[in-house]
């Protein structure tokens, strides 16, 4: 118990924990802007692995990190796009769209993979982010190796959700992103186009999910390989509804849930096997099941979310 608990107080522990939060953070980000202006995107899972692949081919075929990223960002719109044209102004079923979008892009992901690269049999490697230490910061004890010592990326995952609480919360544009997931024929009275509005968020959250798949490849791992995005996804839609839709109490969430997967990996090799190692890789979802449902039942969610809206309804 004593070992188990000295864990916790570790900072390697830490570190682990916000490397494994940073996609997620992304992801679930760019789900909340979905869902903010009124559409569930069910697709994340597939951008993820679209954006994982793209951020490490881009890279793999010669181009920089940062290029890497914004392929992957552009692929995500690009699918957002698509998501919403089919559910916006044609008003497409959300669920059916979005479980369409999520197996077109992870089989197209795979075919343009064999395409690409026919004759690899293990994945080809690239150099990825490294960690950058902030001097000072980076010194304090567990808390600047955890915070001060990561790489770009992750440092790009925190800012990511400072400018996303800004613009919903603070511009003109935010307060419109929020107003057509909870009353469009309010926006659209304002003169303020509905359908354009929640286009341009699903294809920024599809961007930003993507992000959050491109992290995978281009920082925590270093080559692309099938099954890495893992239902991180999924994890990310139940991460929105635990942080009441608000980018703050979702980032939260979002360590919280990586805190509980980097501690059960860490409490395998406490126990040495004499527990059955599947009891520990269910630990972290059972544990943020419970905690969805404590915080689910006191949620606001947004009144017109997978609503559809045709100009001129009341």
């Amino acid at each position: 118990m004593a070992e188990a608990l000295e864990i916790l107080f570790t900072a390697s522990f830490w570190v682990a924990a916000i490397r494994i939060a940073s996609p997620l953070i992304f992801a679930t980000m760019g789900e909340l802007i979905c869902e903010r202006a009124g559409v569930l995107n069910l697709g994340i899972e597939g951008i993820m692995v679209a954006g994982a692949f793209t951020g490490w081919f881009t890279v793999y075929a010669g181009g920089d990190l940062w290029t890497g990223i914004a392929v992957a960002a552009a692929t995500g719109a690009a699918f957002g796009l698509l998501h919403g044209t089919l559910t916006v102004p044609l008003g497409l079923s959300q669920h059916v769209v979005g479980i369409g979008i999520t197996l077109l892009a992870t089989s197209l992901t795979y075919f343009t993979y064999r395409l690409a690269l026919p004759e690899v049999t293990s994945p080809p490697k690239i150099d990825s982010f490294q960690p950058l230490e902030i001097p000072l910061l980076s010194d304090i004890p567990l808390v600047g190796p955890a915070l001060f010592a990561q790489t770009p990326f992750t440092y790009l995952a925190f800012v990511t959700v400072a400018v996303v609480g800004w613009v919903l919360y603070r511009t003109p544009l935010g307060l419109a992103v929020r107003a057509v997931g909870e009353n469009p024929a309010a926006v659209e009275a304002q003169g303020i186009g509905v359908t354009a509005t929640r286009i341009g968020a699903v294809m920024a959250g599809s961007a930003l999910m993507a992000v959050g798949g491109a992290f995978l490849t281009m920082s925590a791992f270093n080559s692309f390989f099938f099954e890495m995005v893992n239902g991180r996804g999924w994890i990310c839609i139940a991460l929105v509804v635990f942080g009441s839709w608000r980018p703050g109490k979702a980032l939260l969430g979002a360590v919280l849930f990586a805190a509980f997967d980097a501690y059960q990996v860490r409490l395998q090799q406490v126990t040495g096997g004499v527990i059955p190692y599947q009891l520990f890789l269910m630990l972290p979802y059972v544990l943020s099941v419970l905690a969805l449902i404590l915080v689910a039942r006191r949620a606001t969610y947004p009144k017109a979310l997978m609503i559809p809206y045709q100009k001129g309804e009341r």
